[in-house]
C-alpha cells in the first residue's frame, strides 16, 4: 500500500534529478531551468495537498467548544489559519483557504459513524496526485458549493470532472474564466440576477493625496466593456505609433510603461469627452458582444462581451446593441462574405469578428482581441496563404513574434467558430511537438 508520503517523496527525487550536478540555478541549462521548473511545481502542489489535510486536523482539534483544550489556544493562538499562517509565513487568508479546502476533500462519517466518501472526490484526487494547487482547489470547491444550490448532483458532478481535468496546466486567471462559461451554462437563469448584484456593487471613488487624483472604480461588466475597451484601444494605437515611429533607443524615444499609457488614455477620453473638439484614437476599437442568434431572438441564455469575463443576460445585450458603438456578433445573421482567397491580402472586419469568436483575443496567450492582429497562418507572400479563416489567427504582437521567431506552427481543425486552434511546439521546446490547444476552446467549454 503506498504511503501517503510517498508522491511528495517520488517528486522530490525528481527534482533532485532534474537540478543534477549544478550548484546554483545559475549554473542550470534552459532544458534543466524547465525540468526543475516543473517539478518545483509538483513538489508545491503535493505538498499543499498534505498541507490542507494537516490543516483540517489542525482546525478540527481546535474547534472553538474544545476551549483551552484547543490545540491552536494551546499554543497561544486564537484559532488555526493564525497559527498555520504563523508557522508557514502565509497570510491568514491563505491559512484560511488551506484550512477550508482540507475540510470540504476530507472523507467524511455519519451519525452511525458510518465511513463516507469525501464531498468532492474528484478534487481530492487531482491534490492527491499534485494536479491542483490549493487556489485552484478552492476555486472549483466554492464554485460547485454555489451551483448545487441551482443544479442537481449528476451535472454538477459533470462539472467537478471537466475542470479537475482541465485545470491542470491554466494559470489561475484561466480556471476562473472557465468557471464563469460554466456557471452561465448550468444556471443561464442565474445570469440576470448576478446582473442585478454587479450593477449595485459599481462604485467610483476618487480623492487627492500627495498632490495627485486617486481613481478607483468597480464597473459591471455591460458598463465595464466600454471603459475597457476604449482605454485598450488607446494602448494598441500608442503602441503601433511607437513601432511606426523612431528609434527605441534614441534617448527621447517613448518608454512609457503599459499602466503610465492607460492613465493617459483616461485622460485623452476625458478631455474629448469635455471639449467634443478632437477625435479619439482608439486604432478601431468596438465592443463586441456574442450571442446565438436564437437566444437574441428569444430573450433567454446569455452574451459574451469580449475583453469581458462576466457572461451577461440576452436582454443586456439588446440594451447595449440599441445604443450604439457596439456590434452584436450574430452568427450567419449578415452572411458577409468571410473567404476572400487571394483577392484580398488583409482581413476584413467581418473577418475578424469571426476570428474574435472563435479565438476569443489573442488565440496563444488570451489578450483581449482589441490587442490582436489578424495573421495569415500561411504566409501572404512567403507561401501564398489566402485570407480566409481557415488561414486565419488572432495573435498579439509579442505572440507574433514567439510563435514565427521560435519555429511553432499552426493548424486549425474544423470550420467557423467551433474550429480549435492547436499550436504545435518546435522539436526543440517538445520533442514529440504535442499539439496545444489554443483560443476559446483551451477554456471555454464549447457546445
Amino acid at each position: 500500500m503506498e504511503n501517503t508520503l510517498d508522491p511528495l517523496l517520488d517528486a522530490t527525487r525528481l527534482l533532485q534529478d532534474a537540478w543534477g550536478a549544478a550548484q546554483t540555478s545559475a549554473e542550470l541549462t534552459r532544458p534543466q531551468l524547465l525540468a526543475v521548473n516543473d517539478a518545483l511545481g509538483l513538489v508545491k502542489r503535493l505538498a499543499e495537498g498534505l498541507h490542507s489535510g494537516v490543516g483540517s486536523r489542525i482546525s478540527y482539534e481546535s474547534r472553538p467548544e474544545l476551549g483551552p483544550q484547543s490545540l491552536a489556544r494551546q499554543q497561544g493562538f486564537r484559532n488555526a489559519a493564525q497559527l498555520i499562517a504563523t508557522t508557514t509565513g502565509a497570510s491568514t487568508g491563505e491559512a484560511a483557504r488551506l484550512v477550508k479546502v482540507g475540510e470540504a476533500i476530507a472523507p467524511r462519517t455519519n451519525l452511525l459513524g458510518q465511513a463516507r466518501p469525501s464531498r468532492f472526490p474528484l478534487v481530492q484526487a487531482a491534490m492527491r496526485e499534485g494536479r491542483l494547487s490549493t487556489a485552484a482547489a478552492s476555486a472549483i470547491i466554492v464554485f460547485l458549493d454555489r451551483i448545487r444550490r441551482t443544479t442537481d448532483d449528476a451535472r454538477a458532478a459533470d462539472a467537478e470532472r471537466a475542470l479537475t481535468e482541465r485545470a491542470p496546466g491554466l494559470s489561475h486567471d484561466d480556471l476562473r474564466r472557465m468557471i464563469t462559461r460554466w456557471e452561465a451554462h448550468l444556471d443561464p437563469d442565474g445570469v440576470a440576477p448576478r446582473e442585478d448584484e454587479l450593477r449595485a456593487r459599481a462604485a467610483l471613488s476618487m480623492f487627492e493625496r500627495d498632490g495627485m487624483l486617486h481613481i478607483s472604480a468597480m464597473l459591471d461588466p455591460a458598463r465595464g466593456a466600454a471603459v475597457k475597451t476604449a482605454i485598450q484601444g488607446f494602448v494598441s494605437a500608442e503602441f503601433a505609433a511607437k513601432r511606426d515611429g523612431r528609434d527605441p533607443s534614441a534617448p527621447d524615444a517613448d518608454r512609457r510603461s503599459v499602466s503610465v499609457i492607460q492613465a493617459d488614455a483616461l485622460v485623452h477620453l476625458a478631455e474629448h469627452a469635455l471639449t467634443c473638439e478632437s477625435t479619439s484614437s482608439l486604432n478601431g476599437a468596438t465592443v463586441v458582444v456574442r450571442i446565438g442568434l436564437d437566444d437574441l431572438r428569444s430573450g433567454t441564455g446569455h452574451g459574451l462581451i469580449d475583453g469581458i469575463e462576466q457572461p451577461v443576460s440576452a436582454m443586456t445585450v439588446r440594451r447595449m446593441a440599441a445604443g450604439g458603438g457596439v456590434i452584436p456578433w450574430v452568427c450567419g445573421a449578415k452572411g458577409e462574405i468571410l473567404d476572400w482567397g487571394r483577392k484580398q491580402r488583409f482581413f476584413t472586419t467581418a473577418q475578424r469578428l469571426a476570428l474574435a469568436e472563435r479565438d476569443g483575443g489573442c488565440a496563444f496567450c488570451g489578450l483581449p482581441p482589441g490587442m490582436t492582429k489578424a495573421h495569415h497562418i500561411a504566409w501572404w507572400a512567403r507561401d501564398h496563404g489566402g485570407t480566409d479563416l481557415d488561414n486565419g489567427v488572432l495573435l498579439c504582437e509579442t505572440c507574433h513574434h514567439l510563435i514565427h521567431d521560435n519555429g511553432w506552427d499552426i493548424r486549425v481543425d474544423g470550420v467557423g467558430a467551433r474550429a480549435k486552434v492547436w499550436f504545435l511546439p518546435p522539436p526543440s521546446t517538445d520533442p514529440l511537438r504535442t499539439p496545444r490547444l489554443g483560443g476559446r476552446a483551451r477554456t471555454e467549454m464549447l457546445v
